[in-house]
């Protein structure tokens, strides 16, 4: 007879269990799906002010590219050519500086034979012979 009492308790205890974690279940869907959806009415404003402000930055970035950035460039480059024309007039250009800096290989190659030892020009590193 405590066996059946025991068992029948037990069946009701599981009965409960098993409904409380039906409404916890449905309690948590319903909370999901609110969670989901107010996600989406948040995110959608956020997603529309994201790419507003990356259409200003990216039309900041365009102007200061053409109105600020390239005249600076083109500004340096004059002065840079400018104070070379004057430096190659009034003869003040560094020795060795008569030759643009972007000349031919040969020439670079010939520059650097010419300042070898004498000796063996194959092998800069030998030094030329004592007698």
């Amino acid at each position: 007879m405590i066996v059946g009492t025991v068992r029948d308790i037990l069946i009701i205890f599981l009965a409960l269990t098993s409904i409380a974690v039906w409404v916890l279940l449905g309690i948590l869907i319903w909370q999901i799906w609110r969670l989901t959806k107010m996600v989406q009415s948040e995110l959608k404003p956020m997603i529309a002010d994201t790419k507003e402000t990356i259409a200003t930055v990216r039309g900041t970035a365009n102007f200061m590219s053409e109105n600020v950035v390239s005249p600076v460039i083109q500004t340096s480059s004059r002065m840079a050519g400018y104070r070379r024309t004057a430096m190659a007039l009034f003869g003040q250009l560094p020795t060795g500086a008569t030759a643009s800096p972007r000349s031919s290989s040969s020439a670079a190659f010939s520059s650097t034979t010419s300042d070898l030892p004498s000796g063996n020009p194959s092998n800069p590193t030998q030094s030329p012979p004592t007698t």
